[in-house]
């Protein structure tokens, strides 16, 4: 079923004002893809009868399907590689060193879709650094999607999101076979801490971290949005610490409290000394 503009606007205010999402022009077809089955499911005769029902504010089940849908989930393990090879090579033998009395390295992989990321910051660690046993190392996951949070927690993927960008020694080392599937060993859960997270919505509370992956998501939110977004982050991460946003992804022009690192293929930056 196709959208027309009026609802198409309808769909771009609605993710606007509950999550901070820019859908751009010329996205009518991914707007239909993603909705169609909520159409179908709740028996909606078209996208105008669906929006309608949307914008009563009682209709939490409806707005968080419609949220859960448009958000974007596409990920894999080590995914881009150079994150991870900076991480391994420069950023996690710096904190080695510098955290060695308190042995203690927190992460936050921000819109952590379905696990992959997180996992394989905590695989990366275990195999490369095992000198770093008996440290403290927690990796906060957060994700908008509730949906997604739960697959996260579960660990459990599908022969191909496992063949997918992993090594293949990583499988028997810290994967478990589950029916056809594979689940991530339980030391591996135990590094994680997932919590739901609206990255347009206050961060109070929330901890300061040595590293934050927060990549291929500032690309889905307007200039105003971003800069709001990383003004927040800005307050949370170490005065040492590293921002990795995605390969497409930059502060330029957004936020001058950070400066470019010499992993620059790895989309990585700092805070600016000052």
């Amino acid at each position: 079923m196709s959208i027309n503009a009026e609802d198409f606007e309808a769909i771009r205010n609605f993710l606007r004002e509950n999550s901070g999402i820019s859908l751009q022009d010329g996205k009518e077809y991914l707007v239909e893809g993603r909705l169609a089955s909520i159409l179908a499911r709740e028996g909606f005769a078209d996208f105008g009868e669906m929006i309608r029902c949307l914008q009563d504010k009682n209709s939490v089940t409806l707005r968080k399907k419609v949220l859960e849908a448009m958000t974007t989930n596409e990920t894999s393990f080590f995914r881009d590689r150079h994150p991870f090879e900076t991480l391994r090579t420069g950023v996690l033998p710096e904190f080695l060193i510098k955290r060695q009395e308190q042995k203690k390295l927190e992460i936050w992989c921000a819109a952590c879709s379905s696990g992959q990321e997180p996992y394989s910051l905590a695989m990366l660690i275990l195999d490369k650094f095992p000198q770093i046993k008996g440290w403290n190392i927690k990796i906060i996951a957060s994700d908008i999607s509730e949906e997604m949070l739960e697959r996260s927690r579960e660990g459990i993927y599908s022969q191909f999101e496992v063949a997918r960008g992993l090594p293949g020694h990583y499988v028997p080392k810290f994967f478990q076979r589950f029916g056809s599937k594979w689940e991530v060993k339980q030391e591996l859960k135990e590094m994680m801490e997932f919590r739901q997270l609206n990255l347009n919505s206050s961060l109070t509370g929330f901890p300061p971290v040595d590293i934050l992956f927060i990549r291929n998501v500032l690309i889905y939110f307007d200039g105003n949005t971003k800069k709001a977004i990383l003004k927040k982050v800005k307050g949370l991460l170490k005065p040492d610490g590293y921002l990795f946003l995605g390969s497409g992804e930059n502060v330029a022009g957004l936020d001058d409290h950070f400066e470019q690192t010499e992993y620059s293929t790895s989309s990585c930056f700092r805070l600016r000394p000052n």
